[in-house]
């Protein structure tokens, strides 16, 4: 039984799936989204299309993916979800995304590490990038959940990129400003190549965190 504060934050979650297709970070049947609740994690379903999403395209499961909804599978990814939560109490949300640029440097085998907008290295500090994983597979699991522990965000090989924070206004501003970072630096090699920030702009940037 889904509780009156569990359906309002899958309309939340119905409200930002719908921005993320408008903004064609998921395409089709691409990605997914959940949302922490005490013990248990709010999840879109397998073979939902997250621009598209309906109540019934969310489900309730338990930290071992069990989905608590009648005929209503959990996403294949629950695993990869799953992980990020348990090694990150400060994360409530997950935003799993396909977009163009994220996924064309994902898919060319390159991180977004390299020091290069002051904006993307205070929020980011770096994307890294995951080795490859078959998509729902433990292996996948195990590539990226390596880099949970101290990054927010991360590209998966051949495959998309993975974000969590506290709410899920935070994980979408963020997917929006990773996908423009990848956009922008993609540019800059049409342009004759970025031009890195030195150690110390980029610790002085990461000072303002504090």
């Amino acid at each position: 039984m889904i509780s009156k504060s569990e359906k309002n934050i899958i309309k939340k979650i119905i409200q930002f799936g719908k921005l993320m297709g408008d903004k064609n970070y998921t395409p089709g049947y691409s990605g997914n989204i959940s949302a922490r609740v005490r013990d248990k994690i709010i999840i879109t379903t397998s073979g939902s299309a997250n621009g598209y999403l309906k109540e019934e395209d969310l489900t309730l499961m338990d930290f071992n993916g069990n989905s608590l909804c009648k005929e209503r599978r959990p996403s294949s990814e629950k695993k990869l979800h799953i992980e990020f939560y348990k090694q990150r109490e400060d994360i409530n949300y997950i935003i799993h995304a396909h977009s163009t640029f994220l996924s064309s440097f994902a898919s060319a085998g390159k991180d977004l590490t390299l020091p290069i907008m002051a904006e993307n290295v205070f929020y980011f500090g770096g994307i890294p990038l995951a080795e490859y994983g078959l998509q729902s597979s433990n292996e996948l699991v195990e590539n990226t959940a390596k880099y949970f522990t101290t990054h927010d965000a991360v590209l998966m090989a051949n495959h998309g990129f993975i974000v969590g924070s506290h709410s899920l206004e935070d994980a979408y501003l963020k997917l929006e400003l990773a996908e423009q970072y990848a956009q922008v630096i993609l540019n800059t090699y049409i342009l004759g190549g970025p031009k890195v920030l030195t150690q110390e702009q980029s610790n002085a940037i990461l000072a303002l965190r504090k």
